[in-house]
């Protein structure tokens, strides 16, 4: 796959991972445009933990750094292109991106596989998407797992399907590693009327599961003070660790910024 530089983005660098300036309404718009035009694309949603974890892993580093488009999902990572004087103008969540790719799936009658998650999730986020979205057609779901012994058969069933979105939901950085190593091989020729057909892969993480109902986002308020990890924290307390990753973040980042 060959990067392709979102219309009107300014990309900055976070402790070297390549976070592009874009708000929601211009990376939708840019993955429309793209899908029109056809081949096969990856979004990444960088928020802190992608950034340290690229840190000590090269393979994610490079898969971060050919992806067509990284938006920056997370506070953390707004905070920190403030901190080193590239302010960003927004934040792009994964859930609310899932969510415009599929009022625009709706619109254009795009085609959607839900790869991922637990056995039956992904199911029910696509049947709530759906009911949301009208228009948009779930092509399939399927949850697998990222083992290399199962993705010839991944694949296989993606090309049956023939989807433009493909929303993959092993986590970070299974999952982008995953789309990285299978997009390239999920290409195929024009649609039935010669119109391009364009493939966007996405990493969503655990959105499937807020899409369930199965987790709660947290409130607004919080959200808008930079506290939704603090929330998730307190709902699933085994996150504790996980959160040891945004203080080293916070760290490196002050001492980069001087």
């Amino acid at each position: 796959m060959t990067a392709t530089p979102p219309v009107a983005a300014r990309p900055i660098r976070i402790l070297g991972v390549r976070v592009d300036d874009v708000t929601m309404q211009e990376a939708c718009d840019h993955l429309a445009m793209l899908m029109a035009q056809g081949g096969v694309h990856q979004v990444a949603t960088v928020n802190t933990e992608f950034v340290m974890a690229a840190q000590r892993d090269p393979v994610f580093a490079s898969v971060l750094e050919a992806t067509t488009l990284n938006v920056p999902d997370g506070v953390g990572v707004l905070w920190a292109a403030r901190r080193l004087g590239h302010p960003l103008r927004e934040r792009v969540a994964g859930v609310e991106l899932v969510r415009e790719l599929a009022a625009r799936g709706s619109q254009y009658k795009w085609r959607a596989f839900f790869l991922g998650a637990r056995p039956g999730i992904a199911e029910r986020a696509a049947a709530n998407l759906a009911l949301r979205y009208p228009g948009l057609i779930v092509a399939g779901t399927y949850a697998g797992s990222p083992q290399p012994d199962e993705e010839e058969a991944i694949r296989a069933r993606v090309r049956h399907a023939q989807p433009n979105l493909l929303f993959v939901a092993y986590g970070a950085p299974a999952q982008d590693k995953w789309l990285a190593r299978n997009l390239p091989q999920l290409q195929w020729g024009p649609a039935p009327d010669g119109a391009p057909e364009g493939l966007i892969g996405v990493g969503v993480g655990g959105v499937f599961d807020f899409l369930t109902g199965l987790q709660k986002r947290a409130p607004g308020w919080m959200q808008q003070a930079g506290l939704e990890w603090f929330y998730r924290l307190l709902r699933q307390p085994w996150r504790w660790r996980r959160q040891l990753s945004l203080v080293r973040f916070v760290w490196a980042v002050m001492l980069k910024s001087g």
